[in-house]
């Protein structure tokens, strides 16, 4: 707080549905799953984890958790989440779902 006022907390949430088309075990699909959290993590300093499909071995589900001071920042990670998932070429992306999180007043 700064001067007795709250500063105003955004989030935004991402839900990413992945295909892994080339995964045929659970370890194969972890490998690819795995690199692309700690790339999130490093690149965005984002919360990921994977959170649907732990069972099959050719999709999955990241969820991802971005918070910023403004609803704009927010956002804007949230959009480079996307991308980098986009870049990688071992996934397929099936859906994206961004949910922004604003404070009430």
């Amino acid at each position: 707080m700064e001067g007795g006022k709250a500063k105003a907390v955004f989030a935004a949430l991402v839900s990413l549905e992945l295909h892994i088309p080339a995964s045929g075990s659970l370890k194969a699909k972890r490998s690819v799953v795995k690199s692309l959290v700690a790339r999130l993590r490093q690149e965005l300093n984002c919360s990921v984890a994977e959170v649907g499909y732990q069972d099959l071995w050719q999709r999955a589900v990241l969820g991802v958790a971005v918070v910023s001071g403004t609803a704009s920042g927010a956002r804007k990670v949230a959009q480079q989440v996307e991308k980098v998932v986009y870049r990688e070429p071992r996934v397929e992306v099936v859906g994206v779902h961004v949910e922004l999180v604003t404070p009430e007043e």
